[in-house]
């Protein structure tokens, strides 16, 4: 925990002087064995005719400070009440402090070091799922696969994808977010050191591979969701969140970086030892420095657990053994949540699966060019992610009510894409491709501000189910799209219809969104 300087005020009264400590002497001692703030202090005071010399502050849990003068009219007082100031800040100030604090200097709060942690598996989550979308290139080359086949065996991660989201977000509800991205990082390292071998071996054993990556990756969005909320108040929430879906972006940008780097010095299996090397060190990280909740942690400090909890605005929850599906789905805030899921995995997919293979083949650049086109916009996203976090806290730390700012964060998300996607078919260098792309991808991120964060909003007992639901409809929708791509421009020979379709649809849902959309608790 950071350490925290605070000034003491101190104040002197006028009690009956039977009472007081100072009545013998011009030198007091007075222990005050536990403030308001759980400290035990102990002040020392040296008086002087007419007013106070000295005075410090020294807690044991690193509490240091100072008594200011007095007026002349209170110093004739007994006394001493001591309050402290700037004891907690936000997320990026600073949130208690501990002993060891004063002792070894600057101490990083533990939820700090959670999200840390938290965007590295996300940035080695979609790392590994960009790997593929580069190699698939020169797999297509050397095994003559189709514009059509192509977009099976990018779509083959999805497949597990869709049936571990609603699992994985039950389990999360269960077990909590740490023990389930756990096994899910361990699985889908596995399944990223398999697959050159798999590709190697048959189409059929590359699909499977594959799809038990995606099986292995569902669980981790609606693990980070969970985790983030108990270890952030409700007014850090969308900066963590934010933060983490940032480390999730640049590993795109990681992903493309490197793996043409790796495949053209190592060979195709390059980037996917590298990446699943990865994944196993950061597991061995995860487990010792990371609780489900805040409460089990050894190291958190009073302070900032007292933090942590007076900013949590929602009531209570009793786990059920069984999510009422039915109630689920009988409210609209739920359908608003699953339908913006939905055009967002859409428009999310086409652009991870393809862009590579739309500069390629639209403005004819060698792979490696390519990599670096399709990298800018998802580094760009992972800013301004961050940006929609840190706005969308702001305001509601402002006043405005969570619905408001749920509603213009997602309304951002869906409305700035759609309008980029449309003139990204008037681009006629990959250099305006590029920036068209970066504007969408970056207006895109202000989803992590809305519907991402109003699954724990409307449903705080059931937001890892929930986010699975919603997950798996989006995931539905991400294979069709990106198996409906392929089919298109082999057919059309153009991406621009698939482009125009999915900025409708970004458009339609906007308008679902802000009907049917709330921030107030629903279950």
């Amino acid at each position: 925990m950071a350490a925290v300087t605070s000034t003491a005020k101190c104040q002197l009264h006028s009690p009956n002087p039977k009472s007081s400590s100072f009545s013998q002497t011009r030198y007091g001692l007075i222990n005050f064995r536990k403030t308001h703030l759980g400290f035990q202090h102990k002040i020392h005071t040296e008086w002087a005719p007419g007013r106070l010399a000295l005075a410090s502050v020294e807690g044991s849990r690193g509490c240091v400070g100072r008594l200011v003068p007095l007026p002349p009219a209170m110093q004739r007082g007994r006394e001493v009440r001591c309050t402290a100031e700037g004891i907690e800040t936000g997320l990026l100030g600073v949130g208690g402090r501990a002993a060891a604090a004063q002792e070894e200097g600057f101490m990083v709060p533990e939820r700090f070091k959670v999200v840390a942690l938290m965007a590295c598996v996300m940035a080695l989550c979609n790392a590994d799922r960009v790997v593929m979308s580069v190699a698939v290139v020169p797999l297509a080359a050397k095994y003559g696969w189709s514009n059509a086949f192509l977009g099976v065996v990018q779509s083959s991660f999805l497949w597990g994808y869709i049936f571990s989201s609603v699992i994985g977000g039950a389990l999360v509800d269960k077990y909590g977010g740490k023990r389930v991205i756990a096994w899910g990082a361990a699985l889908w390292s596995l399944a990223t050191l398999l697959t050159p071998w798999a590709a190697n071996h048959s189409t059929v054993a590359l699909l499977a591979v594959r799809a038990f990556f995606g099986l292995a990756e569902g669980v981790a969005l609606p693990s980070m969701n969970t985790l983030l909320s108990r270890w952030f108040p409700c007014h850090e929430r969308a900066t963590a969140v934010g933060l983490s879906m940032g480390g999730f972006h640049l590993g795109n940008v990681v992903g493309l970086m490197l793996t043409p780097l790796a495949m053209s010095s190592i060979g195709i299996s390059g980037p996917f030892i590298l990446f699943a090397s990865l994944g196993l060190l950061w597991l061995t990280m995860w487990l010792f420095r990371v609780t489900n909740d805040p409460q089990q942690s050894n190291s958190i400090t009073k302070a900032e657990l007292r933090l942590i909890q007076a900013g949590k605005s929602d009531a209570p929850t009793v786990k059920a053994k069984l999510p009422p599906i039915q109630l689920l789905l009988s409210k609209m805030p739920t359908w608003a949540i699953i339908v913006a899921n939905i055009t967002n995995n859409w428009g999310y997919f086409v652009l991870l699966s393809w862009m590579p293979v739309y500069f390629k083949t639209v403005f004819n650049v060698n792979l490696k060019q390519a990599a670096w086109f399709s990298a800018v916009p998802w580094a760009t996203m992972a800013v301004s992610g961050y940006v929609a976090g840190a706005v969308s806290d702001f305001l509601i730390k402002a006043g405005y009510s969570i619905t408001f700012v749920r509603k213009v964060m997602q309304s951002i998300g869906f409305i700035g894409p759609g309008l980029s996607l449309l003139c990204l078919n008037f681009a006629k260098t990959p250099e305006v491709a590029a920036i068209m792309i970066t504007i969408a991808l970056s207006f895109s991120s202000f989803s992590q501000a809305g519907f991402l964060l109003n699954m724990q909003d409307i449903a705080p007992q059931y937001a890892g189910f929930l986010h699975g639901i919603s997950n798996s409809c989006g995931t539905m929708a991400a294979i069709v799209s990106t198996i409906g791509t392929g089919f298109f421009v082999q057919w059309l020979g153009s991406f621009q219809a698939f482009l125009t379709l999915t900025a409708f649809l970004y458009f339609i849902s906007a308008i679902f969104w802000n009907l049917f959309a709330t921030g107030e608790r629903v279950f």
